[in-house]
């Protein structure tokens, strides 16, 4: 059984071989260790061996996206002008908003040495910047997708997995444009002005979705941003008012013209997996185990699994801190716990990936664990 049978079978709930194991960003995020450029980390020695086991050794799903630009007509470059520096060896985002009666600015830096980004200015600072930004056309926020790089995506992989074509839902973008605490406050507090802020975000989206899953039919897609709406963050109720209302339409849409949905959420899922589960989604990740999550993935095995394929659970923080003996047991539970009893299939896969230049030798032994467990499967 190659790869691209192997995960297709598990999201449908056929036999397998064996369990697949995917590396999650580690072969899905497309990189180039032989690019020079210093906010690369990936040109670190001591990521291509990791880089090559997962190319080689585990069941890869490439993370991509469309190319999104301003539609025709659009009127985006009469609102929105983004900067880009390098300063202090650090480059720095700079996008401003010009709405009708006020100036909006957010700023998001990059350092060499990690691959991440961190928004230290947000673009909605408070309520009277959220009314400005809904003032904004919509002609402004109205883009095209370019779908010719994901075809020739699907080609290249081949056998070896499949392309998941990787998208936020409506209260991703939202939450992004606040700060945490504002973000919050304002999806509790004022419902409306944030109902019509996803329903206004909403609309170039489903557009976009639409547009892609009808030139891909058929594609795995990955949908984050529903964690925003989970508990501690906000009540269960928020759940159903801000992510199945929202993002339903976007998991119809792509099941529609034959594709699969795989659902992701961080943190404290158990309020929200009837509601993900009634949405109809293929799949969900990454289930975290206590304590970042709040079930274990035995539960969701067995209280879901006959209605969704199950992705997960090994932490991150367990491949960069534990023991390789350790490890190991997390991993076989976590193998023997997520295939248990009968259902739709488990993927082995880590809850996110080391983001740092270099790649430690007891990173390196737990992620060739998670490969020889599964294979021995086989």
């Amino acid at each position: 059984m190659n790869s691209r049978e192997r995960l297709i079978a598990t999201l449908t709930g056929k036999p397998v071989d064996r369990v697949p194991v995917n590396f999650y960003e580690v072969g899905g995020f497309k990189v180039d260790p032989d690019d020079p450029d210093p906010f690369n980390v990936y040109n670190g020695p001591t990521w291509r061996p990791l880089l090559d086991l997962a190319e080689h050794k585990t069941d890869l799903l490439r993370m991509r996206g469309p190319k999104l630009a301003p539609a025709p007509g659009s009127r985006k470059d009469e609102f929105f002008t983004t900067e880009t520096t390098v300063e202090n060896g650090s480059r720095f985002t700079r996008t401003t908003v010009r709405t009708k009666n006020r100036t909006l600015t957010s700023t998001v830096r990059r350092d060499p040495e990690v691959d991440t980004e961190w928004e230290i200015e947000h673009l909605l600072k408070d309520m009277d910047d959220l009314k400005a930004y809904l003032s904004l056309p919509d002609e402004a926020l109205d883009e095209d997708a370019d779908v010719s790089e994901l075809q020739p995506e699907e080609a290249l992989v081949g056998d070896r997995g499949l392309v998941m074509i990787s998208t936020p839902d409506p209260i991703c973008l939202a939450a992004a444009l606040f700060s945490l605490d504002t973000y919050i406050l304002t999806a509790f507090s004022e419902p409306e002005l944030f109902h019509a802020l996803l329903e206004k975000l909403a609309r170039p989206l489903y557009k976009t979705t639409e547009q892609v899953a009808k030139a891909c039919p058929g594609f795995l897609w990955r949908i984050f941003g529903p964690e925003y709406a989970t508990e501690p963050y906000l009540p269960p109720q928020c759940f159903v008012d801000y992510v199945v209302r929202y993002t339903e339409p976007m998991v119809r849409i792509i099941q529609a013209n034959g594709g699969w949905v795989r659902l992701h959420s961080h943190g404290r899922i158990r309020s929200a997996l009837p509601h993900i589960v009634g949405m109809g989604v293929d799949a969900t990740d990454p289930i975290e185990p206590s304590p970042q999550g709040d079930v274990d993935l035995a539960y969701v095995r067995r209280e879901y699994g006959q209605d969704i394929a199950l992705f997960g659970n090994l932490e991150i923080s367990d491949i960069e801190t534990l023991a390789p003996a350790e490890f190991e047991k997390v991993v076989a539970q976590s193998i023997e716990e997520g295939s248990r009893g009968t259902g739709r299939g488990f993927c082995l896969m880590p809850t996110a990936a080391p983001y740092g230049r270099v790649i430690g030798a007891h990173t390196m032994a737990n992620y060739e664990t998670m490969v020889r467990l599964t294979h021995a499967g086989a």
